[in-house]
């Protein structure tokens, strides 16, 4: 399976990031079948710059993008917003936990 996803490039402590189509086995600055941009997080503004094209043909091919590509190409109108998975029933009571609600199941009868 395809990816669209960031590799790292840059000096320590000053990341820049390449757009990458690779494989889903390929380690994260492994081998990559094509480059089609670049991420700056740290330029003021932000530059993220793509190639149109090559983005929607693979994303037409099935490539997934990662998450963050994918809020990024969303913030460029390429992509739909990202929808999140819904909370599983222990993750959703592990989180009224912490915000100190009570879930259904601690609550001991009266």
């Amino acid at each position: 399976m395809l990816k669209v996803r960031l590799t790292r490039t840059g000096r320590r402590k000053r990341p820049s990031y390449r757009v990458v189509v690779a494989e889903d086995s390929s380690p994260r600055d492994g081998r990559v079948v094509e480059r089609i941009g670049y991420y700056d997080p740290l330029a003021d503004p932000k530059v993220f710059h793509v190639d149109e094209d090559r983005v929607k043909h693979w994303l037409g091919q099935g490539a997934q993008p990662s998450r963050t590509v994918q809020g990024l190409l969303h913030k460029q109108g390429l992509m739909e917003a990202w929808q999140p998975k819904p909370l599983s029933k222990r993750a959703l009571a592990k989180r009224q936990a912490a915000a100190g609600e009570a879930s259904p199941t601690d609550a001991s009868p009266s």
